[in-house]
């Protein structure tokens, strides 16, 4: 079952004050790039939008991660984006209890999957 539109606004609070508040764009840059995110069935992508390379003109997506919520299980599946282009479970912390707890394990991201 998708996400309901209550839920969706639930999220986006806690993406913005748990996730995008410390990691937007800076100031100077955010006519160029911006955050986003796409809800899609019970999961959330997020992706940064950004000039494509040697195309003026187009943008591009650039994938962050994805979490899923189990509901069964109460809880958030991690994500990242290998170099095969599939979303894989992210080993070092596959599972969180709270969609804050998922983007606090995100943005410290100790292995670099995925903020490189």
């Amino acid at each position: 079952m998708a996400f309901t539109d209550l839920e969706i606004a639930e999220h986006m609070k806690v993406l913005e004050d748990s996730f995008w508040c410390r990691r937007r764009p800076p100031l100077h840059l955010r006519d160029k790039v911006c955050e986003g995110q796409r809800f899609t069935g019970q999961a959330i992508e997020l992706f940064i939008v950004r000039p494509a390379f040697n195309r003026p003109g187009e943008h591009t997506e650039e994938p962050i991660a994805k979490v899923q919520q189990v509901r069964t299980q109460g809880v958030w599946r991690i994500f990242w984006k290998r170099a095969d282009g599939k979303w894989h479970g992210y080993p070092p912390c596959p599972k969180a209890n709270s969609l804050a707890d998922a983007l606090r394990v995100i943005d410290e991201d100790p292995n670099g999957c995925f903020f490189g």
